[in-house]
C-alpha cells in the first residue's frame, strides 16, 4: 500500500495552477487593456457623429477590452480550459443592434486590443492603437466629405411642379431628378438628390409653404432626417 504523506493530503491543484502563470505578467496586460480601452473611449467619444451617443456602450469598450485579454490569459496556460472557453462562448449571442456600421470597427478594435493584451504583444498593440485612432480623428473630423441630400416633396397638384424645380435650382449648385410617382388620389412624389449652396436648407421651407404641397422632407443618404 502506498504510503500518503500530511502535505499529499493538502496538496492542491488550484496552487499548481497559480504557480503556473506570472501574476506580474498578468497585471500588466490588464493594466495595458485598460489604457487602451479608455483610449477607444476617448476617440469613440471625439469622433462620435451619429444621432444619439450612448455612454453605456462606450464604457463597454473599455471592458470589452479587459475581458477580452483575461479570457486570452487563460486559456493561454491551459489547453483543456481553452477547449472548454470556446464550447462556452460560443452560445453567446450579441443581439444588440448596430444602428452605425463605425460601432463594428470599434467592438472589433476592443476585442483585438485585448486579445494582444493577453497574449503579451504589448508593443504592437500601443503602436496599432495609436495608430488606427490617428487615423480615425484625422477621416472623421479633419476630411470633410460633403454628401449629398434627397428632397421627397409630396403634392396634389401637377401646376405646382415647375414652382418647385425652380427652387430648388435656384437654392442648389446641382440636382437631378431621382424618381417620380402617382399616388391613389391624384397625389405626387417626387425625389430630387441635391448638392445644397454653403449646407444652407431654408428653401426647404419656401417649398413647404406653397400650395398643394403637402410635405417636404430632407434626408441625407446616411439615413438621418436633417428638416
Amino acid at each position: 500500500m502506498e504510503n500518503v504523506s500530511f502535505n499529499d493530503i493538502f496538496k492542491s491543484s488550484i496552487l499548481e495552477k497559480t504557480s503556473s502563470f506570472s501574476i506580474v505578467d498578468s497585471l500588466i496586460g490588464l493594466l495595458v487593456a485598460f489604457f487602451v480601452g479608455l483610449f477607444i473611449y476617448f476617440v469613440y467619444k471625439k469622433t462620435f457623429s451619429g444621432v444619439i451617443y450612448s455612454h453605456t456602450f462606450n464604457i463597454s469598450l473599455i471592458i470589452m477590452s479587459m475581458a477580452t485579454a483575461l479570457i486570452i490569459m487563460g486559456i493561454s496556460s491551459n489547453v483543456l480550459l481553452s477547449l472548454g472557453m470556446v464550447g462556452a462562448l460560443s452560445i453567446v449571442r450579441f443581439r444588440t443592434p448596430i444602428k452605425d456600421p463605425m460601432d463594428i470597427v470599434y467592438i472589433f478594435w476592443a476585442i483585438v486590443s485585448g486579445i494582444l493584451c493577453g497574449a503579451g504583444f504589448i508593443p504592437l498593440v500601443v503602436i496599432g492603437s495609436i495608430l488606427i485612432g490617428a487615423v480615425l480623428i484625422i477621416f472623421i473630423n479633419k476630411i470633410k466629405i460633403e454628401n449629398p441630400y434627397l428632397l421627397i416633396v409630396k403634392y396634389s397638384d401637377l401646376n405646382v411642379e415647375n414652382s418647385i424645380e425652380h427652387v430648388v435650382s435656384e437654392s442648389s449648385r446641382k440636382y437631378s431628378v431621382k424618381s417620380k410617382s402617382v399616388m391613389p388620389g391624384h397625389d405626387y412624389e417626387v425625389t430630387y438628390e441635391i448638392r445644397v449652396k454653403d449646407e444652407d436648407l431654408g428653401f426647404i421651407n419656401n417649398i413647404s409653404d406653397m400650395d398643394s404641397v403637402k410635405s417636404a422632407v430632407m434626408l441625407s443618404y446616411d439615413g438621418n432626417f436633417t428638416a
